[in-house]
């Protein structure tokens, strides 16, 4: 009976669910979820989508592939075991050595091998023309790391620098010098044997706005280097490249506008929120896996224009593809407006478009607001085309976040409120079909996921989570994310859900959440 259970659309890219008459009365609340794997990830080399390099064992012609930016510079370069050897003549001496172009959105990475004497080795992302820059620098003496330093110029002036102690026992073999970039901020770490520690950060926009087409178009990343008399240093590699960085939060499939997931290839595909340190820090990212195990993919970052040339990383996203236009849409909320770079802004939900499949790379969606005032986050939208009408679920902004269901006749605008706010606190709403009928879900405060009735939030009940993402001592807004699968699958739904474990030594306030954790869910047999 369960191959009969699902039948395919046209579209090989999505799914319906048909069920049978004794499976019609199948509810969300009767369904235990019980935990099959969780992971986190952490700047996973794995998970890396490549932007720019400098491979010291695949250069052939140091000088045409990586050119030296300082018309003086004195220090000598050799191509050595594998490596990039750097050589001090008898005095100091300086080198600036391109690696690539500028990602304000990327994780930029200067691996040291050794080092001896005294000097520093940097990270610089530079204007070519305007003469702004932004430094992260290791101070190094007799051959050990001391100092992270962060430089900026700025309009030709100096901003002051911020300095860090490093570690005591950190050795420079085999060190990694990381800097986690966000457009308005940096996040500076040091790897050591696969584990990452987060030594300082800062915050720039009231400088400069890295969100600028123009200025990202003029910019540079080279290896900055400043030796001492007679001392040397070894570069195993250094590389930009797209991260899921430190930890992931706000998870969401993809869908058609009727809100069924996206199963392409064999695979689920994901929005889920990159998180860098507070608000004004996260990007949206996008993932793929295979629901029958655990293979998670990262696999892109959208960013969003707004017509006014920035890239704005907004985030909690839900993304579909409109069966009709072949069309990418869907709504995020605009957080970018809490960067403070250059002008006053109020977050807001916005309506998402793009003729491109934004899935994988680096994409960029049109976004526009869709006119329903206030701070609202966490925006899930259908069509319901029994009702005809757009179904938008948000956690409305209050004195805290409730869910609050609205509706139009039209995707991007004229949204009026149909049911709600809820009584509790809300977050990660979301609109499923399981079995005949929709419902809606979110979490909250209260260490519970709960179900409400679909269009008008009626009280239904809880999801059922054996080994939940939380405990006494860690929060529990997290996002449901229930998924329904097809006949042949190990369970006949998946939820995906994430933490709120902050990354340690981020200043307060943070939110740098969390782990990932798969459930596979099966329905509970009634006595």
């Amino acid at each position: 009976m369960r191959l009969l259970r699902f039948i395919a659309l046209l579209s090989p890219l999505f799914w319906q669910p048909v069920l049978l008459a004794d499976e019609s009365e199948v509810k969300p609340e009767d369904i235990q979820f019980r935990r099959q794997a969780v992971t986190r990830l952490i700047f996973d080399a794995s998970h890396r989508i490549p932007l720019s390099s400098l491979r010291p064992a695949k250069v052939i012609d140091l000088d045409l592939m990586h050119p030296e930016l300082l018309s003086a510079s004195a220090l000598r370069w050799d191509l050595q075991d594998g490596c990039l050897k750097g050589i001090s003549p008898q005095q100091s001496t300086s080198s600036l050595r391109w690696v690539g172009g500028f990602n304000p959105f990327a994780t930029y990475d200067l691996e040291i091998q050794q080092a001896s004497g005294d000097g520093a080795i940097a990270l610089t992302f530079q204007h070519s023309s305007q003469g702004d820059s932004l430094t992260a620098g290791l101070q190094f003496k007799d051959g050990k790391p001391v100092t992270l330093t962060w430089n900026m110029i700025a309009a030709g002036a100096a901003v002051p620098e911020q300095s860090w102690p490093v570690p005591a026992g950190t050795s420079l073999k085999g060190l990694t010098l990381r800097a986690q970039m966000s457009a308005v901020g940096v996040n500076l770490f040091l790897e050591s044997h696969g584990k990452s520690t987060l030594i300082g950060f800062s915050d720039f926009s009231k400088h400069f706005d890295l969100r600028e087409r123009k200025r990202i178009q003029q910019m540079d990343f080279a290896i900055k280097t400043e030796l001492k008399a007679d001392a040397q240093i070894m570069i195993a590699q250094a590389s930009s490249y797209l991260s899921p960085g430190s930890g992931q939060a706000d998870i969401r499939a993809m869908t058609d506008e009727e809100g069924t997931p996206l199963l392409d290839d064999g695979r689920l595909w994901m929005t889920m929120t990159l998180r860098g340190r507070a608000l004004p820090h996260p990007l949206q990212g996008v993932f793929s896996f295979n629901p029958s195990v655990f293979d998670l993919r990262f696999e892109g970052v959208i960013v969003f224009d707004m017509n006014d040339g920035l890239f704005r990383n907004e985030l909690a996203s839900h993304l579909f593809r409109d069966s009709k236009t072949g069309e990418w849409r869907g709504w995020t909320t605009g957080f970018s407006a809490l960067g403070g770079a250059g002008k006053s802004e109020e977050k807001t939900i916005l309506a998402v478009s793009s003729a491109r499949d934004p899935r994988k790379g680096f994409s960029i969606m049109k976004a526009r607001p869709i006119g329903i005032a206030g701070a609202h986050e966490d925006p899930h939208g259908i069509y319901d085309k029994e009702a005809g009408k757009w179904r938008l679920l948000l956690c409305e902004h209050g004195k805290k976040y409730r869910a609050g269901m609205w509706e139009s006749d039209h995707w991007d605008r004229g949204f009026t409120r149909l049911a709600g706010p809820v009584e509790m606190d809300s977050t990660g709403t979301m609109i499923q079909k399981i079995g005949t009928k929709r419902y809606a879900l979110f979490g909250s405060a209260d260490r519970k996921i709960y179900i409400r009735s679909y269009p008008d939030l009626g009280p239904t009940g809880e999801l059922q989570i054996s080994l939940p993402p939380w405990n006494e001592g860690n929060g529990s807004r997290i996002w449901p994310n229930v998924i329904p699968l097809p006949d042949e699958y190990p369970a006949p739904y998946i939820a995906l859900m994430m933490d709120r474990v902050n990354f340690p030594g981020m200043p307060k306030p943070n939110w740098t959440y969390g782990a990932l954790y798969l459930y596979h869910g099966h329905v509970l047999k009634k006595e």
